[in-house]
């Protein structure tokens, strides 16, 4: 009798850790557009060329068939977009240079929405990373990296998300929107080898930069950037992965750039 109950509660002991080997955890994949629409209310750099769509057609036709076409103009850089790395380093990448393991693959997210949130001004810091990496680990090897402001809720007002409604080269000067110092940006090609950066502000300088130097820092590593990003507050700090995939112009400085998010939740 007691052999028997030592092999049942053998057998249920065997029994219920085969269970528990076999449970397996299911998961969706979430898709998340991290890209604003293009449109007339696009917003641009105060001094570039601004979205404008012309009806070609929209209609029935003569044949019966429904029929759309337009045509449409802007400047490279201007809502959701990349700058290419020769936009601010002679030589280097232009847009369809870039190799698209550079523009696909997993990323992080920087949440520096309290900081940014009253300070229009504000500058991401070495601090900001490293305090990411006390509480995720070590930035991953070539992973693209998100910078979450905050600022993207004001899109597209113009007045609250670039600092002024005006344009021209005197408008410049009006420009206020966070962005990423100049010394992160030199701990990030120093110290770590990522693929990519984006954030959710009109650009990766602040808006009062006069000198671009962050954009000169990661550019000249080849390191691209995408501009006016959004949705980032939809996003987990890190485990997720990025597409970023613009318009491939030969020799373009930037592009118009469609990226999304895939983020994997348990259901």
């Amino acid at each position: 009798m007691k052999l028997n109950i030592f092999y049942l509660s053998a057998f249920l002991c065997l029994f219920m850790s085969c269970n528990k080997t076999q449970e397996k955890v299911i998961t969706k994949t979430k898709i998340i557009d991290l890209s604003h629409t293009f449109s007339e209310e696009t917003v641009y750099w105060v001094t570039a060329k601004e979205f404008k769509l012309d009806i070609v057609a929209k209609g029935d036709t003569d044949k019966g068939f429904f029929y759309a076409a337009n045509n449409f103009e802007t400047a490279e850089h201007g809502g959701t977009h990349i700058d290419a790395p020769i936009h601010f380093s002679k030589g280097k990448q232009s847009v369809e240079e870039i190799p698209l393991n550079k523009l696909i693959g997993q990323a992080i997210k920087v949440d520096v929405t309290a900081n940014a949130s009253n300070n229009p001004d504000y500058l991401i810091s070495v601090k900001d990373f490293t305090n990411w990496e006390k509480t995720n680990g070590t930035i991953p090897e070539g992973a693209i990296v998100l910078l979450e402001t905050g600022h993207s809720k004001h899109y597209p007002d113009k007045l609250k998300y670039l600092g002024t409604d005006q344009r021209g080269p005197e408008a410049v000067k009006l420009l206020h929107f966070p962005g990423l110092s100049s010394e992160a940006a030199t701990w990030l090609v120093e110290n770590r080898n990522i693929n990519a950066i984006g954030i959710d502000t009109p650009s990766i300088d602040y808006g009062q930069s006069e000198y671009f130097k962050s954009h000169v820092i990661l550019l000249s590593e080849n390191i691209p950037a995408f501009e006016n990003i959004t949705n980032l507050d939809q996003l987990p700090l890190k485990d997720f992965e990025v597409i970023a995939l613009p318009m491939k112009i030969k020799d373009g400085s930037g592009a118009p750039l469609r990226i999304i998010a895939k983020v994997k939740e348990e259901i």
